[in-house]
């Protein structure tokens, strides 16, 4: 279906109206082989409060914006590649039902559709385009996702120390390692992650440590792989007996691996002592 529409009028003139509903703001849309799908209104967990935002199906990419005048204009235009894309059913809360997130390698968010039924439709529509694209291209889905960030409602307390307050002087933070509402006490360091940001972002300090501990392991790998070259190069022969490689550093205090804080029942207060 998605091939017999491609290159149909109606398609065309479908995206056009798209493109011109975000007008300038707004980055072109069609190219070849592109469908636009289906849209819909969903509300996205953003950091202040829910909001309603406007959604695109493609067949090769999600876009979403916000409504200033629903069919006429929207702006702060998102365009978001499938092969990126994994998604994950979540529970209810009282504030919001029929939630899913949408996680990327760059930005990972929650949404919540209307109904059930809505919900439902929206990740069959995702899963079959996302399922197809790799398939076309032959790349495997994406693994690493960013962190979704916490609301800053979720929280008056700084989630690492537990004993700031928040107030209007004192301001919340986000890590963008964790996605934890902290304090600035608690997120002073900045830490380059290339696959969020060419600029070094906020992380809180535990996450700062365990970032520093990977890195570390990561220049020791590279080189105990490189040492045997360079000593060939040398003319050194290396001795099998003498290895004198330094024991790996203690890890940095965490996190158990399998928790999560959107798919936990157990609260993260209950992970510090």
């Amino acid at each position: 279906m998605m091939d017999h529409l491609a290159n149909t009028e109606i398609n065309s003139q479908r995206i056009a109206a798209v493109e011109n509903c975000f007008g300038a703001s707004g980055q072109p849309l069609a190219l070849p082989g592109r469908v636009l799908l289906g849209e819909g209104i969903l509300t996205k967990e953003c950091r202040k409060k829910p909001k309603p935002r406007i959604f695109f199906l493609f067949n090769d990419i999600l876009v979403y914006g916000s409504i200033v005048i629903n069919k006429r204009k929207y702006n702060s235009q998102h365009i978001i590649p499938l092969e990126d894309v994994t998604l994950e059913t979540l529970p209810d809360t009282l504030q919001m039902k029929n939630r899913w997130m949408i996680k990327t390698s760059k930005k990972s968010f929650v949404v919540s559709a209307a109904s059930l039924t809505e919900r439902k439709e929206w990740i069959s529509h995702l899963e079959e385009c996302i399922k197809h694209l790799l398939t076309k291209t032959g790349r495997q889905p994406c693994t690493e996702h960013a962190a979704p960030w916490i609301p800053d409602k979720a929280t008056d307390i700084c989630m690492r120390c537990t004993q700031t307050k928040f107030s209007t002087l004192t301001r919340r933070h986000h890590c963008r390692k964790c996605g934890f509402v902290v304090c600035a006490d608690c997120s002073r360091q900045r830490f380059l992650m290339p696959r969020l940001s060419p600029k070094p972002l906020r992380v809180c300090n535990l996450c700062y440590r365990q970032l520093l501990a990977d890195k570390k392991k990561e220049a020791e790998a590279d080189r105990r792989q490189t040492e045997p070259i360079r000593s060939a190069i040398q003319g050194y022969e290396p001795s099998s007996g003498d290895d004198s490689d330094k024991s790996d550093d203690e890890k940095a205090e965490q996190w158990p691996a399998d928790t999560e804080f959107y798919t936990s029942e157990v609260s993260w207060s209950s992970f510090h002592s």
